[in-house]
């Protein structure tokens, strides 16, 4: 089921959104993208993870392409996943005075240091795409971004209902995102949660693939390697599961077939995948928050209050549904 879009989505957003997508390159560490007209122009600071995945290479995009139709100009810096990377954007941020900073965490934990140094400064600061385990919530503004445990339970409901008329042990390999961050945790506990009311549902590996299409076909061929009895694998990004395919079909496996694939995300790549039955089933993430981070900046720099947390609307598809969305699919 569809989850609520918060009403902070003014209208027209989603026509904002698809002008905002597709793929595109990650600017260096204090670059300057979007369309400001000189010094009245908001100015956000953004710090993105990288460009480890279709997903993010389309998120990076929509930012971008929204900050010039709002008129925002934005200062980019590609973190290359590195905490460290992204601490010192922001601290480069801070001392160039930027109106608003954004950035998309790393990981969720270490950040109260330089929020503090933004709260100080008085610079107000979004979380986009993920959270950060801070128990101190004035440190920032608002979250935008996904519910990474529903989008782990539509993985694990789909499995359930899959293997509704079977008695039989049903072996799982998990494909986890980058360790210590907020998908990679929370699409794990949201999916463990419903396939732990079945016993016959056992996690027989799980590893870190770093949310990439290498990493996923490496740590699947260990995987092919050590465990034998594989009926299904669940990994939490399309990148990671195209990958995982390869190593599969290496194997002389069927992907699809003898093992069923369940990913998260949605981009391109993984719907045509799925439409050509080598996944069965993604759960959407969708990258195009470029418009309601541009939306919610300038409110946060005029002084208006924003819900603390920003709810994106996303769905789930079949191998049908992906033959039908595919030709409009923007990334």
């Amino acid at each position: 089921m569809l989850k609520r879009i918060s009403t902070l989505v003014v209208a027209g957003l989603t026509a904002a959104a698809l002008a905002a997508c597709g793929t595109g390159g990650s600017g260096g560490s204090g670059g300057t993208e979007g369309g400001g007209s000189g010094g009245d122009s908001i100015v956000m600071g953004f710090s993105q993870v990288g460009a480890e995945s279709g997903w993010r290479t389309a998120n990076t995009k929509s930012v971008q392409e929204a900050a010039k139709q709002a008129g925002i100009t934005l200062r980019f810096s590609d973190a290359q996943q590195k905490q460290e990377n992204q601490i010192k954007a922001i601290r480069s941020y801070i001392q160039q005075k930027v109106d608003v900073i954004a950035f998309s965490p790393v990981v969720e934990s270490g950040w109260d240091t330089v929020l503090k140094e933004a709260k100080d400064a008085n610079i107000p600061v979004i979380l986009t795409d993920r959270a950060v385990d801070s128990a101190d919530t004035s440190l920032y503004k608002s979250f935008l971004g996904s519910d990474f445990v529903e989008e782990g339970k539509k993985a694990g409901q789909w499995l359930v209902e899959e293997y509704k008329d079977s008695s039989e042990t049903v072996n799982i390999v998990e494909l986890q995102g980058t360790t210590g961050s907020a998908p990679a945790n929370d699409r794990k506990a949201g999916f463990a949660e419903v396939i732990g009311a079945d016993q016959k549902f056992k996690i027989v590996a799980s590893q870190t693939g770093d949310f990439t299409r290498a990493k996923g076909k490496e740590v699947m061929d260990a995987f092919l390697k050590a465990q034998p009895d594989i009926d299904v694998l669940y990994a939490h990004n399309d990148d990671m599961g195209l990958g995982a395919i390869e190593a599969i079909e290496g194997a002389g496996k069927v992907p699809g077939k003898d093992i069923k694939i369940i990913t998260v995300d949605a981009v391109k790549d993984g719907m045509q995948a799925l439409a050509d039955g080598k996944i069965n089933y993604i759960v959407e993430c969708s990258p195009l928050l470029g418009p309601q981070l541009m939306d919610l900046a300038k409110k946060v720099v005029a002084g208006e209050s924003v819900p603390a947390r920003v709810v994106t609307e996303e769905t789930t598809f079949t191998q049908e549904q992906a033959k039908e969305a595919l030709p409009s699919r923007q990334y």
